[in-house]
């Protein structure tokens, strides 16, 4: 049997709960700040890649490009394939697909994150609600803990 999660009032709690409380809602609050900037990072970089395909065109064929072989690090190579690019498609894989499939792939993902970073968004902004409206709770306890303590 799976039970009810117990609502408590926050006006019921005292001071140190709350501070607890605010601490809490503050970490989550930067860890969900965090993975949101990590996946508009990653939205970029998939962004980038859309951008460095459509670079591939039969015009530039034997042209001399920069390859790169790190993110400092790159070397003079020949583009002798316009038709098919290789995909990185995580854990040390990679695929071979032609240009349009591999746009098509690297659109997909920047959907799947703008997807998440919607629903992270607002999450965040439940979040910075809670925490404003702990805040004004915790402030109104605060000023009001000398008036109880003088009777």
């Amino acid at each position: 049997m799976s039970q009810q999660p117990q609502t408590i009032s926050i006006n019921d709690l005292d001071i140190s709960q709350l501070a607890d409380i605010k601490k809490q809602l503050e970490e989550e609050l930067n860890h969900l700040t965090s993975s949101f900037a990590q996946l508009k990072q990653a939205q970029a970089k998939f962004k980038s890649c859309i951008d460095n395909i459509t670079e591939v065109k039969p015009q530039n064929k034997d042209k001399v490009i920069l390859v790169p072989l790190t993110n400092s690090l790159y070397v003079p190579g020949k583009l002798s394939d316009v038709d098919n690019v290789i995909v990185d498609i995580g854990t040390g894989y990679f695929v071979k697909k032609t240009r349009p499939q591999a746009i098509k792939y690297y659109k997909g993902k920047v959907d799947y994150i703008k997807t998440n970073l919607n629903a992270l968004e607002e999450t965040i902004g439940k979040k910075r609600e809670n925490l404003n409206y702990l805040v004004s709770a915790l402030q109104s306890k605060l000023q009001n803990q000398p008036e109880t303590t003088k009777s």
